[in-house]
């Protein structure tokens, strides 16, 4: 997994997964490994599923680099205490899984609490499973 700034702002975790690397074989099965991680802990709430792809492949004018097959996003939250209202402006997370064409690629924004990035972090990698 590797941290990275992203348009010179955003701290992102990405996990390039090659499909040789994991039994997961389409964005869903991945989806489904998330959600069963977040379901095992009852301080998460699921929240949904938003199908990335399908609403900018409906857009107008829209563009999706052709090297993308699938894009969804799986949102939840962490939230245990909101000691300050400005925490909701980081709040829900957001995982996010692009599959092409021989691997799937994981993203998340680094969150500001350390126990929310180790499990997410924890959650990917697990993900390698062959």
């Amino acid at each position: 997994m590797k941290q990275i700034i992203f348009q010179e702002k955003y701290p992102i975790y990405t996990l390039e997964l090659l499909k040789s690397e994991t039994t997961c074989k389409n964005v869903d099965d991945i989806l489904t490994h998330f959600k069963t991680m977040i379901g095992n802990d009852s301080t998460l709430q699921f929240i949904g599923i938003f199908d990335h792809y399908a609403h900018t492949a409906g857009l107008p004018g829209s563009f999706i680099n052709p090297e993308i097959r699938d894009a969804k996003n799986i949102l939840f939250c962490f939230g245990k205490e909101i000691k300050d209202p400005v925490v909701l402006a980081v709040r829900p997370r957001s995982i996010g899984i692009a599959e092409l064409e021989n691997s799937f690629v994981i993203t998340f924004l680094e969150a500001p609490n350390p126990v929310a990035n180790n499990a997410m972090e924890s959650w990917a990698k697990a993900l390698k499973n062959r």
